[in-house]
């Protein structure tokens, strides 16, 4: 591993995909809170929707008047080589991953330019890795997926849990997700693709867990546990084969201190059974529909790409993810919660991630990697300083 030297680029940050749903609640955030001393610039397709943006972000703080607008498309590989080449790192939010992510994966890549995302898809991640990871490894870029709500709450809350946990002793988490936020256009789209290709996911999962090193004399596993009643969060657990536990896994694969033998297991946490019963049910019609094209198209019609929840809505949203730790004779319950995930908060994770990459002090790696392994605590503080919440409910 060899980073370049960066230092000498145009931008510290470039953010790609701006005038999107997702991209424009980044920018706004963005606009807020980046340092004045940072060099960033918005990306798209269109220079006229990126001018109406930064008009808006301008009303927020005037310096963004001079903000640079870089044409890029993923359908132009050669854009997307210059817009690696331009910058320290790169934050993208355009999806489905799987259909449009990676060319500028592999221009990152290349180019030795530090990467972060949105991606919820297991099988985008599992692809990259598969393709870029050497390179990356090789140019000392920091390729990091999943920089939003999946899997930022739940990888680095893991990793909070761990911190409070014995050293050196097999550890057990059990983690329990509550929302009652709602999504957008892309969000759906990139749910439905990943419906739609249950075959192709889990043999990419397999050609990738044949190649991908494992910790030597230690043991980690995140299996699709059993719904069960858990006491200690009085809720039930529905299990939720999202990417978020093997995110968590890898980063455990990839660190010491999560012991010699690690398990986590991923649930939506739901008060009422028939609740759960009811909610499984409907995600396992979404995903049988998805197999069938004209079903698949009908449902991506229901929102399309760029529509979202209003203000009004998402600011009544909120998240919970509490923890249940068990190891070395130790029992203890910590929460990660916010506001409303898929957007307000994931906004300012995925901007916070850059930021993190661009600015702080942070561990010597690259290649393709966790927010834990990449970031850790430096990004731990940042979120709470932004506002989430990370605590011990009971010790």
């Amino acid at each position: 591993m060899r980073r370049q030297d960066t230092s000498g680029r145009a931008h510290d940050l470039v953010l790609y995909g701006a005038t999107g749903f997702a991209g424009a609640l980044t920018a706004e955030y963005l606009a807020r809170h980046a340092p004045k001393d940072c060099r960033w610039a918005l990306a798209g397709r269109s220079t006229t929707k990126l001018a109406r943006l930064r008009d808006r972000l301008a009303a927020i703080d005037p310096a963004c008047a001079d903000l640079p607008l870089l044409h890029a498309d993923s359908g132009d590989p050669d854009s997307l080589r210059a817009l690696a080449a331009d910058t320290r790192v790169l934050a993208t939010t355009v999806g489905p991953y799987l259909t449009y992510g990676e060319p500028l994966v592999a221009a990152c890549a290349a180019a030795g330019t530090d990467y972060v995302d949105l991606t919820g898809e297991p099988e985008f991640v599992d692809r990259m890795y598969l393709r870029h990871h050497a390179t990356a490894r090789a140019s000392g870029a920091r390729l990091v997926h999943a920089c939003g709500f999946d899997s930022v709450p739940h990888d680095l809350g893991v990793l909070y849990t761990v911190g409070l946990l014995p050293e050196g002793v097999p550890l057990r988490i059990d983690g329990f997700v509550r929302t009652n936020a709602t999504f957008s256009g892309g969000t759906l789209a990139s749910a439905l693709t990943v419906a739609s290709r249950p075959l192709a996911m889990a043999r990419v999962a397999r050609e990738r867990q044949r190649a991908e090193p494992r910790p030597a004399g230690r043991t980690v596993r995140a299996p699709l546990g059993p719904p069960l009643r858990s006491g200690a969060t009085r809720a039930w657990g529905v299990p939720l084969p999202t990417i978020d536990p093997q995110i968590i896994a890898r980063s455990a694969a990839a660190l010491d201190r999560y012991g010699p033998d690690f398990r986590y297991r991923h649930y939506a946490g739901v008060r009422w059974l028939p609740v759960a019963v009811g909610g499984a049910l409907g995600a396992g019609a979404i995903c049988a529909l998805a197999q069938v094209p004209p079903a698949r198209r009908w449902l991506s019609g229901r929102l399309e790409p760029g529509d979202g929840p209003s203000a009004e809505r998402r600011a009544k949203s909120w998240f919970t993810v509490r923890f249940v730790g068990m190891g070395g004779g130790e029992r203890l319950i910590t929460e990660v919660s916010g506001g409303d995930p898929g957007y307000d908060e994931t906004a300012k994770m995925l901007a916070e991630s850059a930021l993190s990459l661009a600015f702080d002090d942070l561990p010597e790696t690259a290649g393709q990697v966790t927010t834990a392994v990449a970031m850790g605590d430096a990004l731990t503080e940042r979120l709470q300083k932004a506002g989430l919440t990370f605590r011990v409910v009971r010790g």
